[in-house]
């Protein structure tokens, strides 16, 4: 760790945080992203969206779309193959909604 002028330590909050996503041949062996495009569909219905064979998800996040939209829930599936994504809107029986994982070889 750097030391100031005293000799104590000093921190650097700035030089420790990343917002940088991986680049695909930096470090994550077949890094994609898979997109499930947003449709229409009834109030808390579930969509999913599976990695590629040989690839398990280890990331991923859903976008709820409507004027009332509320995004309900945004999970990984139990065999870690794929992403879920379901919500609702106040307003009506339906409502859109896309789903994106991120996957790679486990």
């Amino acid at each position: 760790m750097p030391r100031d002028s005293e000799g104590t330590e000093s921190h650097d909050a700035e030089a420790t945080a990343s917002h940088q996503a991986p680049c695909p041949d930096e470090g994550v062996p077949g890094y994609e992203v898979v997109t499930l495009p947003n449709e229409n569909v009834p109030n808390f219905q579930r969509r999913t969206v599976y990695c590629p064979p040989g690839k398990k998800v280890i990331g991923g996040g859903a976008e709820a779309r409507g004027d009332t939209a509320i995004l309900v829930g945004s999970f990984p599936t139990e065999d870690a193959r794929g992403w879920i994504g379901l919500g609702r809107q106040t307003s009506t029986d339906n409502m859109g909604i896309s789903v994106f994982a991120i996957c790679a070889y486990a």
